[in-house]
């Protein structure tokens, strides 16, 4: 019986070996990108494209008014605790999505989620965990194939 176990373990453990590294790269930063673009969104408005707003800097005076009531992040000032999560948001999701200075952005993504968690939303550890898994395959592993990042060391290394 146990052989039967170690078998069938065996064969599906070699099946899923054979899942491509860069289908797993691309859906786990679609899957970043839908919770730090969203979020974005939410911050800003004007320039709309396909319902995308792409105006970064036209924060919401809502933002602002959540910066300082509800986010409150001690030691920084509410208009600059807005305008840097609001671009770090934008920015860093387009160049995770498109795999450009993934692990670069993944980092600051990741110390995003670390200020949230410790400052905001500390009793949200369960939601913030996920985030931090997700961005921590990203640093180590990079946008993988199916990314800028892959294209620009194949040309230049």
């Amino acid at each position: 019986m146990t052989n039967v176990i170690t078998n069938t373990l065996n064969r599906l453990s070699e099946k899923l070996a054979l899942l491509p590294e860069w289908l797993v790269s691309l859906v786990i930063r679609f899957a970043v990108v839908s919770v730090f673009w969203r979020s974005a969104q939410t911050k800003i408005s004007g320039w709309e494209l396909f319902g995308q707003n792409f105006k970064f800097w036209n924060v919401s005076d809502s933002t602002f008014l959540l910066f300082d009531y509800e986010y409150s992040v001690p030691l920084l000032p509410v208009e600059f605790a807005a305008y840097s999560a609001t671009f770090g948001e934008f920015f860093l999701s387009l160049a995770i999505f498109v795999g450009l200075l993934t692990r670069l952005s993944a980092v600051g993504l990741l110390v995003m989620t670390a200020v949230i968690q410790f400052f905001v939303y500390p009793d949200a550890w369960n939601v913030h965990i996920l985030w931090a898994g997700l961005l921590l395959y990203l640093i180590k592993y990079g946008g993988g194939a199916v990314s800028v990042d892959h294209l620009l060391k194949k040309k230049f290394l």
